[in-house]
């Protein structure tokens, strides 16, 4: 993954996920604050925690700046699945093959 770079020492971006409910419709989904590191999203993605992801942002308020980590994070579940030799959850699979598609095109 290509982490955006930190100019304010221990500061570490945050990372959201933006999930469809169905009928309810879409919106971020709600985290704990010292629960959004990508790494902790990363796993609760794998872990079959959200169950229809469409989109993984990560920002830094301190610093101003966001942009979407789909694609990086895309790639990092299907690394770690592979590492782990697991099938991906479910809940995953589309979202992994959206982005993983967009990287073979790109």
């Amino acid at each position: 993954m290509r982490p955006s770079p930190s100019i304010v020492p221990g500061i570490d971006p945050d990372n959201l996920v933006f999930e469809d409910y169905g009928r309810a419709g879409r919106a971020w989904a709600e985290t704990d604050e010292d629960h959004t590191s990508l790494d902790a999203v990363t796993s609760d993605l794998l872990t079959g925690h959200y169950s229809r992801p469409l989109r993984v942002i990560s920002f830094n308020t301190a610093e101003g700046w966001s942009r979407d980590v789909s694609e990086d994070v895309a790639h990092e579940l299907r690394r770690r699945a592979v590492e782990q030799d697991r099938e991906l959850p479910a809940s995953v699979e589309p979202f992994v093959e959206r982005y993983e598609g967009a990287i073979a095109e790109g």
